[in-house]
């Protein structure tokens, strides 16, 4: 026997102030942000069954390094007394938030952007706290549906460079999936809206904050039904938005507004609690027309299952650190002596350079020497939705293949979640190679061990719910 399902929802803001330095791209020739164009939020989701307890915590955020990482999940862990094996910390990956991982490269305002990390692990885990305090019985349900503002983001162009742009005519996955959660009166409580894009849209040339398309969209199905929602990003390593690398605020919220909207679509779609519909008679008009009577079904309650796992994925081979931090040093060097000349165009082809160079060395001092690294799996299953995440930014195609072989209706990937960066290509790509194949810390391999070790923990929750 299992239990009754009990969700609830809790919500922290965590905007920026004006001055908190951004630093979501390389190019950018500015430090600070002006403004924030919407709020930043951290939103949570509680549930639990019988002993049972978990939480997911999203925030508007690019991401975190693994110390950072580990100070907000302990927070979360601390504030909930839940074991951080039950604990998803997810992040929406906006690019145009503020800057939360690359310290080293902040020009000025080092004093705010750690003020504003030092606020964030207790203000993240007071969103799951509320979420606890708000458990109630509830009914799930989920549907799918597809959202066109999403493309491939891998371009080659004259000559056989592969680069980050627009690819909007090739095929991609644009599904997006809704997790409609409400009590047993009918009342909203949250909504998890899944979809695969970078947050990408606003790009070096704007210095407001924003939270990209995730929070038009959140704000959209809010307005629609209620309660919260929450943007889980999906498997977007090699997705971005059809249009984007812009400083035109009103792109990025013309995009949130389309998921958003189209979100709703889908969640207003689902059925939650399934009827037997039982003819009673006919009622004899200018046609006959057929009376019905509709009663209930009685429905299992929704199982609630939750798994973490250590993975090791295979490495690709990294020099010595010392002759690469060697190589940092002089083109940081050489990017502060541009700014300081005010040659800013130079400036910010010299501080791409260096940015390139940082996560070079970065990977060096981490990998260097080794063959395979630790990295985290988890699966959140519940009724007949099965979300997967990962560190890390996963392509889509991954997340496809697990899908179609998982046992559960429902399966949904993501990266981006419960620290760590690096980009988890599919094969094929490293023939291509370009960015993601640079930046990447990870063999070729990598991509199936993902899929083998994410369907083997489904099938083994799979087979215990059948034991």
């Amino acid at each position: 026997m299992t239990g009754q399902l009990l969700a609830g929802a809790g919500r922290s803001e965590i905007t920026p102030s004006p001055g908190t330095p951004q630093g979501g791209w390389g190019a950018q020739t500015h430090t600070r942000g002006d403004r924030a164009d919407m709020p930043f939020y951290a939103t949570a989701l509680a549930l639990a069954q019988g002993a049972e307890r978990v939480v997911i915590v999203e925030a508007d955020a690019i991401g975190f390094d693994a110390v950072w990482t580990g100070r907000i999940v302990q927070a979360i862990a601390k504030s909930t007394g839940l074991a951080e094996e039950r604990i998803r910390f997810s992040c929406s990956h906006t690019h145009s938030g503020p800057n939360t991982f690359r310290l080293a490269n902040i020009a000025e305002g080092l004093d705010m952007a750690l003020s504003y990390l030092e606020s964030l692990p207790d203000r993240i885990a007071g969103a799951a706290w509320q979420a606890l305090q708000d458990l109630r019985p509830v009914r799930i349900g989920a549907g799918a549906g597809q959202c066109g503002i999403n493309c491939k983001r891998r371009v080659t162009v004259d000559g056989g460079l592969t680069v980050v742009g627009e690819d909007p005519d090739s095929e991609c996955d644009q599904s997006l999936h809704v997790v409609r959660l409400e009590s047993l009166d009918g009342d909203p409580v949250a909504h998890l809206l899944h979809f695969a894009c970078h947050g990408t849209t606003i790009a070096w040339q704007s210095r407001d904050f924003t939270p990209d398309f995730p929070g038009p969209a959140r704000q959209e199905m809010e307005r629609a039904f209620g309660g919260l929602c929450l943007f889980l990003q999906g498997a977007a390593g090699d997705l971005g938005p059809r249009r984007g690398f812009t400083g035109d605020l009103e792109v990025y919220r013309r995009m949130g507004r389309t998921l958003g909207l189209t979100a709703a679509g889908v969640a207003s779609s689902i059925e939650m609690q399934p009827v037997l519909r039982l003819l009673t008679g006919i009622v004899r008009s200018g046609a006959n027309i057929a009376q019905y009577e509709y009663e209930p079904v009685e429905q299992a309650a929704p199982r609630l299952q939750v798994e973490t796992r250590v993975m090791a994925l295979p490495l690709k081979p990294f020099p010595d650190p010392e002759s690469e931090d060697l190589e940092l040093a002089r083109l940081r060097a050489e990017a502060a002596r541009l700014r300081e000349a005010g040659r800013m165009e130079e400036f910010s082809v010299a501080n791409g350079l260096a940015t390139q160079m940082g996560w070079r060395a970065n990977n060096a001092r981490l990998f260097h020497g080794k063959t395979e690294t630790p990295w985290q799996l988890q699966v959140i299953r519940v009724g007949p939705v099965a979300l997967v995440s990962v560190p890390g930014e996963p392509f889509s195609s991954i997340a496809q293949r697990v899908a179609d072989a998982s046992p559960f209706p429902f399966t949904l990937m993501s990266g981006y979640s419960n620290g760590g960066f690096g980009y988890i290509p599919d094969r094929s790509a490293y023939d291509e190679g370009g960015y993601e194949i640079e930046a990447t810390p990870f063999s070729a391999d990598a991509c199936d061990v993902v899929v083998a070790e994410a369907l083997r923990l489904l099938n083994e929750l799979h087979e215990k719910e059948h034991a």
